[in-house]
């Protein structure tokens, strides 16, 4: 049937082109009306269902469903129906434009079957997703968005470079298994490394998502990152390389979180921490692997959408986000509070929590295939997650000290978009197997027994009393007003401060070179005045045309000369 070969980012192309003619309810409802009747279509859509068309002697397919695309089109139309809800107070055409567009982009990539496909709707993620950035309108959110805008930009022309290398050395386009073996898998791996936050990769992410607007922040965390989950998964299956990788994301962030007062950055390293466990998992390889790694991308996308929710909510109320700020808003947003809580809950994997049942299988893995200290960073990360999204988010917004703040609870659409988001982590917590029947594969885990349940419940105790301890003992890196240094300084501050004065010193020789030659020229011609401005004179200031013909000879001895050598050299 014809209309199961539509794909499923034309409607929200369609919704982004009627939101900008559109306003007020209107607007809202047709924005909400986008995301449920695509998921009903999808929902429809069977396994192996593709469109092919050739360009310029390629086979395309811009569309192609399995149960790979199918699990991630799934997710990112629940994270666009529950972004447009948290979002429907604004009135900002920009953004709602902008929120449909990238919502679209992200489904074009995860159903793209050519790298030629892929490459167009991962450049329009980055052009799309970048005025939920700007639409805060500061000068610090400008350049965020110009830095992200640039890495972003700079990520599609790798994966372009790569996918022509592939069509030379395979004679194909399509999106399948690429692996490390030529030029051409390099390059389109660092491109989706870039977009999936990899070490020295990620400040992109750090820098840009907290300068976003309180609901663009929500609606970049559900998809950027994802898609190159989704890549990864799609063409690096297996990769031991992204095993350690994976490792040294979920480990190195924690450090950057807990001395972060951001709240909302410190979320920024939270997210890559966990996109950490996915990486892991894809490269690790085995079916129970990636299994977990898409049911933790599809549960991350909640949780963390619902943590972006609570402390965009925070932020919109009270206009601050540090946690040195903050405090005490427990007495008068108590439902924020509850529902912050349940995400902080599911991130920190506690049992009948989303996060639980999708990170133990990428643990599990790990121990079964023999990556036993990859095992105890991912233990390690678990705790440090605990720790700077579990405890550290509520306890500084809403407990910690008071803060003499007196907000209420956020706009009724906001709290209903993070009630779903709540329900659908507690849901999937306590009955896993309505997630699992989607994943690719049939494995047959069961993330509830006493082994797993026993030994996530010590790891979360031990790392409260910790937590406790230290702030008892005053040891807990306290929230002050400061700036933290990540890799970024290197490219915002060392290499400028380095070109300027290499750029300096180049100006200075080269003004001083022109001053010399300046000089002489100017000594050149006093002296050949002096020597033919007498009445009559060659130069004289009475025959004007003494300069002519000076001048005449000059490139009459110049040509005779050039024409002299050349025969020399012939």
């Amino acid at each position: 049937m014809w209309m199961l070969e539509i794909p499923p980012f034309t409607l929200f192309f369609i919704g982004g082109l009627i939101a900008a003619l559109t306003q007020g309810k209107l607007r809202g409802a047709i924005m909400v009306a986008i995301p449920v009747i695509s998921a009903m279509h999808l929902w429809t859509v069977p396994e192996g269902i593709h469109l092919q068309m050739t360009f310029l002697d390629y086979e395309l397919v811009p569309y192609r469903a399995d149960k790979l695309s199918l699990m991630f089109g799934y997710v990112f139309h629940i994270a666009a129906f529950i972004s447009i809800i948290y979002s429907l107070h604004v009135k900002d055409t920009v953004q709602q434009v902008a929120a449909m567009l990238y919502a679209g982009s992200a489904l074009g990539a995860v159903f793209a079957g050519d790298l030629l496909t892929l490459f167009v709707f991962w450049e329009l993620l980055a052009f799309t997703s970048v005025f939920l950035i700007w639409a805060r309108r500061t000068s610090r959110a400008y350049h965020a968005g110009m830095r992200y805008l640039i890495i972003q930009v700079l990520s599609g022309v790798i994966l372009l470079v790569g996918a022509l290398f592939y069509a030379s050395e395979t004679g194909s386009l399509a999106f399948d298994y690429i692996g490390l073996d030529s030029i051409a898998g390099w390059l389109i791996f660092i491109a989706f490394g870039i977009k999936c936050a990899f070490p020295f990769f990620h400040n992109w992410l750090t820098d840009a998502y907290p300068e976003a607007t309180p609901t663009g922040t929500v609606i970049l965390s559900a998809f950027t990152t994802k898609v190159a989950v989704y890549a990864l998964a799609r063409a690096y299956p297996g990769t031991e390389l992204l095993v350690y990788i994976g490792a040294a994301m979920t480990c190195f962030p924690i450090f950057f979180a807990v001395i972060e007062n951001d709240l909302r950055r410190v979320l920024a390293y939270s997210l890559i921490n966990q996109v950490g466990f996915m990486v892991v998992g894809i490269g690790i390889g085995t079916a129970l692997a990636i299994n977990g790694a898409i049911a933790h991308a599809f549960n991350d996308v909640i949780f963390k959408g619902l943590l972006f929710m609570s402390m965009g909510a925070v932020l919109h109320m009270t206009g601050r986000i540090n946690g040195s700020d903050l405090g005490g808003l427990y007495k008068t947003m108590p439902k924020t509070t509850i529902l912050c809580i349940v995400g902080a809950a599911s991130i920190s994997a506690f049992p009948l929590f989303s996060g639980f049942v999708s990170k133990s299988m990428v643990m599990s893995a790990a121990l079964e295939n023999g990556y036993d200290w990859i095992w105890l960073m991912l233990l390690f990360a678990s705790a440090g997650v605990f720790h700077h999204a579990g405890i550290k988010i509520p306890y500084f917004a809403f407990f910690a000290h008071d803060s003499g703040l007196r907000a209420n609870d956020p706009p009724r659409n906001m709290l209903f978009a993070m009630f779903i988001a709540a329900s659908l982590c507690i849901a999937i917590g306590i009955y896993p197997q309505a997630l699992y029947s989607l994943l690719p594969y049939d494995t047959g885990y069961n993330p509830y027994d006493a082994t797993h349940v026993l030994a996530q419940t010590q790891l979360l105790l031990f790392s409260a009393l910790a937590f406790v301890w230290l702030n008892l003992r005053n040891m807990y890196p306290p929230e002050l007003r400061s700036t933290n240094l990540d890799v970024d300084w290197i490219y915002r501050r060392a290499i400028p401060n380095v070109l300027a004065k290499v750029f300096a010193v180049i100006w200075q020789a080269d003004g001083a070179l022109r001053n010399a030659v300046t000089s002489r020229l100017s000594q050149c011609q006093r002296f050949i005045a002096s020597k033919h401005k007498g009445l009559g004179g060659l130069l004289s200031g009475s025959y004007p045309a003494g300069n002519m013909v000076l001048w005449v000879g000059v490139l009459l001895a110049a040509y005779l000369f050039i024409g002299f050598v050349s025969k020399l050299t012939a």
